[in-house]
């Protein structure tokens, strides 16, 4: 008699295991569940896009500075510099490169 008790009561938490399992598994393959995980994972891919942008602005920023640093280009705001659209001597040295320029 126990035995049977046992199987019994063994056999009706099998069946509300599955039905539980079952259940869940059909609730999420609604529409509006399916819905709701494809905007949850949209948000999430745009997250890792700007998270990744940023690593790659900020890696661009650091090697403009190792360029400008290896090439001697950084000065301070009060040091006298080069001024942008400033011709640099080395540039007055060869005229026939502006020349080669504006004939192509």
């Amino acid at each position: 008699m126990f035995r049977r008790a046992f199987w019994f009561g063994a056999g009706a938490a099998a069946g509300v295991w599955a039905t539980t399992k079952v259940n869940r598994k059909l609730q999420s393959l609604t529409p509006e569940s399916l819905a709701q995980r494809a905007a949850d994972r949209a948000v999430d891919t745009g997250h890792r896009v700007r998270a990744f942008a940023l690593d790659v602005r900020s890696g661009m920023a650091r090697r403009e500075d190792e360029l400008n640093d290896a090439l001697g280009l950084h000065h301070d705001p009060g040091e006298p510099g080069v001024v942008p659209g400033q011709v640099l001597p080395e540039r007055a040295e060869r005229p026939g490169i502006e020349s080669r320029r504006r004939e192509r």
